[in-house]
């Protein structure tokens, strides 16, 4: 939608426009659109944040608590599920930067938002291929996801059982088992939870879904933009702007902020802030891979559902919310404590760290015509920019010490500084 300033009266126009018709009827969970009402009438107008979290994550009736919204049944498909290749890719990348940092004797994978499990399981297998480089480190799995339903699934695809969840109330984990190859598995419900440590942290398709909050420049200044209730019509719901400048509009609005129309997730600021943290202290490194921005893109907030745009507005908790990351916002907000690597391109990233070659040994490995087509047409899906090769960024978090030369010289007089090894997928690499 086409924002600018002054547009407080056209921006609601829109968006109205954009709410459509009544939600009565469309959805299978009225419930929650009738608890949101009550909220409002009771405390007013939501935030876009506080509307986010209650449509996804409310324990009864949120969106992602008690459904599989993946694959080609559910709402939407990500890139684990298009292609084995995929999270292969993703295992050599860990294993890379493992090596890089010394081989250390401990190794936490921490994936957050694991969808089914799909990836993480890829991931395992190059671990168990690349046995004899790893057999003398501690692996371990840690999974933060509070879907009841996703961890059942996790599980089962990981462990290949149905996991009982821990009697114990004050152990940090909720769910514990243990790989078909024989690595440990934790689930935790906040990363807060997760031992600190030399760890690996993995996000992909997880920051989208955080809760934003939306604000609008006006000719009287930064406005929030809230959601309301339509006073013609009870059940359906608005968006409004908020009458006076709200706390969030003074925090979180930058003062030589170019565009008109900003979208920020603190809960994002802060996690990247936790893994800057870890990071620093503990070593590891952070990969995240999302759709997203360099800060430059204003209205991104949207909605699926049965693969196919859906508003935002309509049966709350029936269908994924979602906004592009602002990855720039992500770099402010490791305060220096990390480097950092990206945004680039998933095209550039996946053909970076050898998808080519994977995909030449894998279709000369088949002579089955089926898997050979559905291998070419993942290839496809992933690394096409009008499919996801360009709509999909990867960004990483190191310690500075992997970007930096040594300061002690091997042989000084005239040997140079050792050059760190280079990151992986972040600049073109020779595969032989």
């Amino acid at each position: 939608m086409s924002l600018a300033v002054g547009a407080g009266r056209r921006l609601l126009g829109v968006l109205r426009r954009v709410a459509g018709q009544r939600a009565g009827g469309s959805g299978p969970q009225p419930g929650l659109l009738q608890r949101l009402a009550l909220r409002i009438r009771t405390a007013g107008p939501l935030s876009v944040a506080e509307y986010m979290r209650e449509a996804l994550t409310h324990p009864a009736q949120g969106y992602y608590m008690h459904h599989d919204m993946l694959g080609e049944k559910g709402d939407f498909v990500t890139s684990p599920e298009i292609s084995q290749i995929f999270g292969e890719l993703i295992g050599i990348w860990y294993v890379s930067e493992w090596m890089a940092t010394g081989k250390p004797k401990t190794f936490q994978l921490v994936e957050l938002g694991p969808g089914r499990g799909t990836l993480t399981g890829d991931i395992l297998r190059v671990f168990h291929q690349l046995g004899s480089l790893l057999n003398k480190c501690n692996i371990s799995i840690h999974l933060v996801e509070v879907s009841p339903k996703l961890s059942e699934i996790q599980a089962l695809t990981l462990t290949g059982e149905n996991i009982q969840p821990e009697s114990d109330d004050t152990s940090p984990f909720y769910m514990k088992g243990t790989s078909k190859t024989g690595i440990p598995i934790f689930w935790y419900r906040t990363l807060q939870d997760v031992p600190q440590g030399n760890s690996f942290y993995l996000a992909h398709e997880f920051f989208d879904a955080l809760p934003i909050h939306k604000f609008q420049r006006t000719e009287k200044g930064w406005r929030e933009v809230l959601i309301d209730i339509d006073p013609e019509v009870p059940d359906k719901l608005r968006f409004v702007l908020a009458p006076a400048v709200t706390p969030a509009a003074k925090y979180f609005i930058q003062d030589e902020e170019p565009r008109d129309h900003v979208e920020v997730c603190p809960d994002a600021g802060v996690l990247i802030q936790k893994f800057a943290c870890r990071i620093e202290k503990d070593g590891g490194a952070a990969l995240i891979a999302d759709y997203g921005h360099d800060g430059t893109k204003t209205d991104t907030f949207r909605g699926f559902r049965n693969h196919k745009l859906h508003d935002v507005l309509i049966a709350p908790g029936t269908a994924d919310l979602t906004a592009d990351v602002d990855f720039s916002y992500l770099q402010r907000m490791t305060q220096g404590r990390v480097a950092t690597l990206g945004p680039i391109a998933q095209q550039e990233f996946l053909k970076n760290m050898g998808i080519d070659v994977r995909l030449q040994v894998l279709l000369q490995n088949s002579h089955d015509v089926t898997v050979r087509e559905q291998l070419i047409r993942g290839y496809q899906m992933l690394t096409d920019p009008k499919k996801m090769g360009e709509r999909f960024y990867f960004f990483a978090l190191l310690p500075h010490h992997r970007l930096k030369s040594s300061d002690k010289q091997v042989n000084p007089g005239h040997a140079k500084s050792p050059v760190p090894a280079p990151i992986a997928g972040f600049g073109e690499m020779l595969w032989q």
